[in-house]
C-alpha cells in the first residue's frame, strides 16, 4: 500500500559580496517534469557585522510566483496550496529561480545555502471523508474544527457537503495539510446527493418533481461536479426519485455500518452483476460530536496521482477506491497481473486475482466475491497482513473483496472493509 513519493533535492551555496548589497540575486534551478510541489528553504552564514538580511522569493519561467521578504526562511508551492505570500498553480518544467534581495550584507560578505526539494507526482493511496457538515448548515463543527480533526487522524482530504449551500467552499481554511474538496449536498424531500469538485454547483436547489431533479443535476454536471447518490436506502431520507438519473458514484457506506448500508451494498452488487461498472464510495455524514458517527468513519481510500482535488476525484472516477471502517482499519488491494481495483483486465490475459490485506485481526472473515457469489472465503488466523490467490475462472466479469470483523462494542460481526471491483472483459 505504501508508495514512497519521489523527491529530487538540490542544494546550492551562493556567496554574496558587500558590493552586491541592495541587489536582487537569482539562484536558478531546473524544475523537472511532473512535479506536484516544491519546498524551498535557506540558511544564511554571515561573516561579520551587521548580521546579513537576505530576503526570499521565487519565480517560474514567466513571472514572480511569491515573495516573503525577510519574514520566512522557507516556503511550499503546490498545484492547489501554497505558503502565504506564494501563488499555487501549474508547476511547468523548465528554469525557475529562487529570488534573494541582498538587503544587508556585512563587510566580509555572507553565504546563502538554498535547498530546493521537488516532490514528483506519484500514484499513492490517500485517505479521507467525502461527506461532512459544518456550521454552514446543520452541523456544529466549524470548518477549522473539521480540518484539524482530519489532520489529527492522519487523513489527506475531506469534502464539506453542507445542505443546499456552497458558502463553506468560499471559507475553507487555507493553512491545512488536508485537501478541502468543494462540495454541496443537494438535499430534497425525496433524496440527497453530493455534488463534488466545484465551488458553486447550483443556483437553486428547490425542486417540485423529477424534471426539476434532472435540471439541477444537469446544472451541476455542466459546471463540472461529480454526482454521488447518498445513502439511497436510509429509512429517514432515502432516494425516492427515479434511479435513472445522471450520477457518477453511489454512497454504499454512510456512517456506522447499519442495515441501510447493507441494503445499498446489495443494490450496488446487483448493478455489478448486471454489467454496470459503478464506483462505490463512503462518507461519515458527521454533523456534531457523536459516539458512533465520527470523522472518517468510514474512511475512503483513493489511489490518486496527486494530493489535489483533481487527482483525488480523478482516482475515484477510475474506480480506484477502497473503504474501511476507520483510518486505522483494514486495507485491501486486488491485483490481476498489472491491473488493480477499478481497472478492466483485457480479454485473453491472466485473470487470477491476488488479494493483499493489511491491518487484519485474527478471526477476521475475508470474502472474495464475483458475479456468481462468494468465490473464496478465508478466516484470518493472526493479526497482520495476509495474501490470498483466487484462481482464474471462466465467466468471471468482476471480483471485489470484503472484510468482516466481530466488534465487541456492537456485539456482532460488521463490515470492516470493502473494495471496489476489478473487472474482466
Amino acid at each position: 500500500m505504501e508508495q514512497q513519493q519521489k523527491v529530487t533535492v538540490l542544494t546550492v551555496r551562493r556567496d554574496i559580496r558587500k558590493d552586491e548589497e541592495s541587489r536582487y540575486i537569482e539562484i536558478p534551478f531546473e524544475l523537472p517534469e511532473g512535479v506536484e510541489e516544491i519546498r524551498v528553504s535557506y540558511d544564511v552564514e554571515s561573516r561579520g557585522e551587521p548580521k546579513a538580511v537576505i530576503d526570499l522569493g521565487v519565480r517560474d519561467r514567466e513571472r514572480v510566483r511569491g515573495w516573503s521578504g525577510g519574514a520566512r526562511t522557507e516556503f511550499r508551492l503546490g498545484l492547489e496550496k501554497a505558503t502565504p505570500g506564494y501563488s499555487p498553480g501549474p508547476l511547468a518544467p523548465g528554469e525557475w529561480a529562487v529570488l534573494h534581495n541582498a538587503y544587508k550584507v556585512p563587510a566580509d560578505g555572507c553565504t546563502v545555502i538554498v535547498t530546493v526539494q521537488s516532490y514528483h507526482q506519484t500514484p499513492r493511496w490517500l485517505k479521507g471523508d467525502l461527506h461532512m457538515h459544518s456550521v454552514h448548515s446543520d452541523g456544529s463543527y466549524t470548518l477549522e474544527d473539521n480540518a484539524r480533526i482530519m489532520e489529527e487522524l492522519g487523513c489527506d482530504f475531506l469534502a464539506m457537503t453542507d445542505h443546499n449551500t456552497s458558502s463553506q467552499n468560499a471559507a475553507y481554511p487555507r493553512q491545512t495539510e488536508v485537501v478541502m474538496i468543494p462540495g454541496l449536498e443537494f438535499t430534497t424531500n425525496f433524496g440527497h446527493s453530493n455534488f463534488l469538485g466545484v465551488p458553486d454547483p447550483l443556483d437553486d436547489f428547490r425542486v417540485s418533481g423529477m424534471d426539476d431533479v434532472h435540471r439541477r443535476i444537469r446544472t451541476g454536471r455542466e459546471r463540472g461536479a461529480k454526482i454521488v447518490l447518498n445513502h439511497p436506502h436510509c429509512p429517514n431520507c432515502p432516494w425516492l426519485w427515479d434511479f435513472d438519473v445522471d450520477f457518477d458514484w453511489v454512497e454504499i457506506w454512510n456512517g456506522p455500518w447499519r442495515e441501510m448500508n447493507q441494503a445499498t451494498l446489495d443494490w450496488w452488487h446487483a448493478q455489478l452483476v448486471a454489467g454496470r461498472r459503478l464506483t462505490a464510495v463512503g462518507g461519515s455524514d458527521t454533523h456534531r460530536p457523536d459516539p458512533y458517527v465520527r470523522h472518517a468513519c468510514p474512511t475512503t481510500w483513493v489511489l490518486s496521482e496527486t494530493k489535489t482535488v483533481h487527482g483525488i476525484l480523478g482516482g475515484i472516477d477510475r474506480g480506484h477506491v477502497v473503504l474501511s471502517y476507520a483510518p486505522d482499519g483494514p486495507f485491501v488491494e486486488l491485483r490481476s497481473g498489472t491491473y488493480g481495483i477499478g481497472d478492466a483486465v483485457p480479454a485473453g490475459t491472466v485473470q487470477e486475482v491476488t488479494m493483499a490485506a493489511e491491518r487484519l485481526r485474527a478471526r477476521d472473515r475475508i470474502r472474495l466475491i464475483d458475479n456468481r457469489g462468494t468465490a473464496l472465503e478465508h478466516i484470518a488466523e493472526e493479526d497482520g497482513a495476509l495474501t490470498l490467490l483466487l484462481p482464474a475462472a471462466e465467466g468471471r466479469t468482476f471480483c471485489r473483496a470484503e472484510v468482516w470483523r466481530h466488534f465487541d462494542e456492537a456485539g456482532k460481526e460488521l463490515l470492516a472493509a470493502v473494495t471496489n471491483a476489478i473487472y474482466f472483459d
